[in-house]
């Protein structure tokens, strides 16, 4: 059927799947609405410019309004009016001039254009929200598009990826390839581009095995930065749970996502999404009516219990999504299958992810949300990652998810950044981190993977920025500065931003091998900021939420300094990589290990004695050595024997004056891995012993630097029995 053809038949139809689906001889449409009165499906043209027809939907199984199109096909547009009350204290804003998104839309067609008639009251009335507005949205909003889902993936297999041997890759889709000289222009900023060959060869030889996209799902560009001649850059705004964003296409068609994901799979590289299920793009009471809030406002937001005019906002975005309703909750486990067994994604980073466990205002880290995800059959089994906080009382939760979860943490950005930085009493902090934050996360049972480390991610100061400048600078944002984050950290290293000061500029290159080795060679999950490796800057702005352009996108000219900065990198993933002493499944213990005198891990001071408490409550301390065996790294072989690895010296020296270490040589020489001072790490066919002298005695390390030495492992003095 075209779309502009008479429509003859209208059959019952089923109340499940929900949304518009094709079964190869017609399409299926269902929609829930518990507080509905009437719904109307509308047809547009193709385009979705016109409406051609309107059809009273008059089956209703449990809430659920469905009918069926036996002459509808692939590529119709559609959307809603649902009629029902309009009494926003009551908790009901239904206004059927205004048309709705199906919750459900695998496929959007058209884009928002904003207008007072996206409203369901009347702006400007001096009864606000509690006016009506009558006039018709249809011609200013995005349509739902029936899609064919058909795709050949052929073998497409998952990567598969164990938690400890990942490094993840936190990328935007659109800003990663907007320059980049080897994307062919036509592709540039979009799923195609990132599925190309030369960004999948570069993220191949960086070594990184997983990306992390910042948000894809369909978003809205906000009111206000329309207004300003701005877009949501970041995407954290959704419009629609089911449709990729059609921004980030060179064909308009949902199959380039599959293309991607199916590439990068192809390329040993998982495909992690940042998903923004703990609201949507409709506001606060004062916003537009565009999907949820005209379909049934009562029960997908939370509202407040004592005017529910009002939302219970938990998220800082104007409305938080009720998942104490089960049909909420349907839609947030349904859009997550979907991304699963239809896009083939491995897994999802959930933003604000404390306002998903919320039940009656608390966050309940055993509720219902949790419980659904641990027994689906489909979700239990890929990656899930929790920004493990939201902006509501008793919000931040870090250590504190469900086993099974990993978390963002943030304790690992704070203290990583704070010891480099320079600040007082850090030494205790920087050890939880570099062993896996088992402070946070060995209570529960979980493992050091638990950890996502950072020291950067898209919402704050990139690398460059980290230590070139002391305060953020958003005037680009047009909010007179006041937005990001004031607590950033950081450290300019002597000058605000841009300099050429040889030294000011040698010292902000060893910071950031300090803070990257840090990272790197920490136990859990490293995950880089992309561009970082290459020296990305946005010239101090820490919020380029709204910053479609230059400032934020990946600057891919050539320049010897980045060059070498991201070799530095590829270097320190490969020896991750090479070493399970840095991928350890279990937590140290700090005492001597089965069968041998000497311990998992060691901390000395500069003078080569074993730390005291008194020296980790030394404010002043700054400088810190850590010993890793190389023996007892457990369910590392095939049939979990017990292997051995080279063992660990590293050296920090976080002191403006240069410090000798005494080495512990009594059981054989060290050898150079990696100096920051030099940002020498030679490749791992030439590494060479130290000079006789060093290894007799001390290390010199050079001011704000870190040092990495490695020896062969001494067999233990009783032999370990390997299992059968």
């Amino acid at each position: 059927m075209k779309t502009n053809d008479l429509i003859t038949a209208v059959w019952p139809g089923r109340p499940y799947p929900c949304g518009a689906h094709w079964d190869g001889e017609g399409v299926n449409f269902a929609l829930f609405s518990q507080h509905a009165t009437k719904v109307e499906l509308c047809i547009f043209d193709e385009k979705g410019r016109h409406e051609r027809h309107r059809i009273t939907v008059r089956e209703r199984t449990d809430d659920i309004w469905h009918c069926y199109l036996p002459e509808a096909r692939p590529g119709l547009a559609y959307g809603y009016r649902v009629h029902g009350p309009y009494k926003p204290e009551e908790g009901h804003r239904f206004n059927p001039h205004k048309l709705l998104i199906d919750p459900y839309a695998k496929d959007l067609v058209g884009q928002l254009r904003w207008s007072d008639a996206l409203y369901g009251y009347t702006v400007g009335s001096k009864r606000q929200d509690l006016s009506f507005d009558r006039r018709d949205s249809a011609p200013l909003m995005p349509k739902g598009r029936v899609l064919e889902p058909a795709f050949t993936w052929g073998d497409d297999r998952r990567p598969k990826i164990a938690w400890q041997d990942m490094v993840i890759y936190e990328m935007h889709v659109r800003g990663f390839t907007m320059t980049h000289p080897d994307v062919p222009p036509q592709l540039r900023g979009t799923y195609a581009a990132l599925g190309s060959a030369p960004v999948v060869d570069y993220l191949r030889r960086l070594g990184v095995t997983t990306v992390e996209l910042l948000p894809v799902h369909a978003f809205l560009n906000d009111h206000h930065l329309a207004e300003k001649g701005l877009q949501n850059y970041w995407g954290y705004n959704t419009l629609c749970y089911f449709a990729p964003e059609m921004r980030y296409t060179a064909s308009l068609k949902v199959k380039e996502f599959k293309t991607m994901v199916k590439t990068l799979h192809t390329a040993g590289i998982e495909v992690i999404l940042d998903v923004v299920y703990n609201h949507s793009c409709e506001g606060n009471q004062m916003g537009p009516t565009l999907s949820l809030r005209g379909v049934d406002n009562a029960s997908y937001y939370i509202t407040n219990a004592e005017n529910r005019r009002f939302y219970d906002d938990f998220t800082g975005c104007g409305n938080t999504v009720n998942l104490e309703h089960p049909r909420a909750l349907q839609l947030v486990m349904d859009s997550l299958r979907y991304w699963v067994e239809e896009m083939h994604v491995d897994g999802f980073r959930f933003d604000l992810a404390a306002a998903l466990a919320r039940e009656s205002g608390k966050v309940e880290n055993l509720g219902g949300f949790f419980d659904a995800i641990r027994q689906d059959p489909t979700l239990n089994r890929v990656k899930l990652i929790a920004e493990p906080w939201d902006l509501g009382h008793g919000g931040y939760h870090v250590g504190n998810f469900p086993y099974g979860w990993a978390e963002w943490n943030d304790r690992c950005r704070d203290g990583v950044r704070a010891y480099w930085k320079g600040d007082n009493g850090t030494l205790g902090e920087l050890a939880q981190r570099l062993t896996g934050s088992q402070d946070l996360y060995g209570w529960s049972g979980k493992r050091p993977d638990a950890s996502i480390n950072f020291v950067t991610a898209h919402d704050g100061f990139t690398l460059h920025d980290l230590v070139s400048y002391n305060e953020k600078h958003n005037e680009a944002n047009g909010e007179g500065n006041r937005d990001g984050n004031n607590n950033n950290v950081s450290w300019n290293c002597g000058v605000e931003g841009p300099t050429d000061d040889p030294q000011i500029l040698a010292l902000r290159e060893r910071q950031k091998r300090n803070l990257l080795a840090t990272l790197l060679l920490s136990q859990g999950v490293p995950m880089l900021l992309a561009g970082d490796e290459r020296g990305h800057t946005q010239q101090g702005n820490n919020n380029v939420y709204c910053q479609d352009n230059e400032l934020a996108w990946l600057d891919w000219r050539p320049d010897p300094g980045n060059e070498a900065l991201t070799t530095f990198v590829q270097r320190l993933v490969a020896l991750r990589r090479a070493h399970p002493s840095f991928r350890r499944r279990n937590f140290f213990h700090g005492q001597p290990m089965e069968g041998s005198t000497v311990k998992d891990v060691c901390w000395l001071r500069p003078d080569g004695h074993e730390m005291t408490p008194e020296d980790w409550n030394d404010g002043n301390a700054r400088s810190l050595a850590m010993v890793v065996s190389g023996l007892g790294i457990t369910d590392r072989g095939p049939r979990g024997e017990t292997l051995r690895d080279d063992d660990f010296l590293l050296l920090f020296n976080a002191h403006h004056e240069a410090l000798e270490f005494k080495l512990p040589v009594e059981h054989g020489p060290w050898r150079l891995l990696l100096d920051t001072a030099t940002g020498v790490l030679p490749p791992e066919d030439s590494l060479c012993d130290l000079p006789q002298a060093w290894t007799q005695d001390s290390y010199p390390l050079q001011p704000r630097s870190f040092a990495l030495l490695s020896r062969a492992t001494q067999p233990p003095s009783v032999p370990q029995q390997v299992p059968e």
